[in-house]
């Protein structure tokens, strides 16, 4: 075991503080990997003050990680000490089941190693995120970084850009089809500069007219405020795709209307409260409503190879990780544009 610096939070309403953790010792097949960037996921937040209920502590946060490799295990057959590394939301998962089988480890059956806060099966201990200077993961859960991407931008694509990456793919948007994004925030941002990508008519849904400019130039073709009956009644059946990214209780049902028959509405951000929905809305239209998690270990590399084929990454504020509760304090009033990210360089 060697001893890495970070920073943990020790119980839910302590400060994330500077905290000495250990990790193991490179396996034949492990990745050990120095972190130069960390992103700063809503979900950090939400699990550091264990408002999910399952948080283990002490607890080092961080599921958006980009790195160089420093050491391999001598089974290792795609790192090379130099190269650079990502690691995203999840270490390991069962590999049998039915989900992991088809590449869709984000659903095993048997619940999947997050990248923190969770049981590490070679540890025994609680698994710990990126808010430190380094991790050792196993090579089918290490992700290549295109060369060409800004190293910083890059570390939320890795939870931001696979969770709003996997439904557009999913549900095959592309050329010729409307596509809406509702919410302008980490996922959203990410959600139009993808949908703008793939070569969809983008409009984004937003409550703040003040988002406008910054919509259209992140790629949107189209602004909507949503408070404005009149224009939301201007695209009532006409979208092949709506996602929507908003993590606040708010009305689904308005945007039911908007889909053509046959038009899919799919949630990725999480409300805490239960959203009602208007079934009626969804049956005389042959409507959908669904839902995704981020991506598995192909779908995220074959996100990353995309994003640096067509020079897609996030837009960032980056901080020092002595900032990191001052984050977090901005974090609940969506005062950042559009993801904080961490120079763990400040760790020393």
């Amino acid at each position: 075991m060697t001893n890495a610096k970070a920073f943990a939070a020790q119980n839910p309403t302590s400060p994330l503080a500077p905290f000495s953790i250990q990790r193991r010792e490179p396996g034949p097949k492990d990745v050990q990997i120095k972190i130069l960037y960390c992103g700063v996921c809503h979900s950090d937040l939400h699990i550091a003050r264990n408002e999910w209920g399952s948080t283990m502590y002490p607890c080092v946060p961080g599921h958006e990680i980009v790195g160089r490799v420093t050491r391999t295990g001598k089974d290792v057959k795609t790192f090379k000490e130099g190269d650079l590394a990502a690691v995203g939301c999840m270490v390991d998962s069962c590999r049998v089941c039915e989900s992991c089988k088809e590449g869709l480890e984000q659903y095993c059956e048997n619940g999947m190693t997050l990248t923190y806060s969770s049981p590490d099966k070679k540890s025994g201990g609680p698994t710990q995120g990126g808010y430190s200077e380094s991790i050792v993961v196993d090579e089918d859960f290490v992700l290549s970084v295109p060369k060409n991407l800004d190293l910083a931008a890059t570390a939320p694509l890795l939870c931001a850009g696979i969770t709003t990456y996997s439904p557009l793919r999913f549900h095959k948007v592309g050329k010729g089809q409307k596509v809406g994004v509702v919410g302008l925030g980490g996922l959203g941002h990410m959600g139009v500069k993808l949908a703008r990508a793939f070569g969809a008519h983008v409009v984004v849904f937003s409550t703040s007219p003040g988002k406008t400019q910054d919509a259209l130039r992140l790629g949107a073709h189209e602004v909507v405020i949503s408070k404005n009956e009149d224009e939301m009644k201007k695209h009532a059946n006409s979208f092949h795709f709506i996602l929507d990214t908003v993590s606040a209780k708010h009305d689904i049902n308005a945007y039911f209307a908007l889909l053509k028959r046959d038009g899919v509405l799919t949630q990725v951000g999480a409300p805490p409260q239960p959203l009602e929905v208007a079934v009626f809305q969804l049956i005389f239209k042959r409507r959908s409503l669904a839902a995704s998690l981020i991506g598995g270990i192909r779908e995220t590399q074959e996100m990353l190879n995309f994003c640096g084929e067509h020079g897609v990454q996030s837009d960032i504020e980056l901080i020092p990780i002595q900032k990191i509760n001052e984050a977090y304090e901005r974090l609940l009033k969506s005062d950042v544009k559009y993801r904080f990210v961490i120079d763990m360089a400040s760790l020393k």
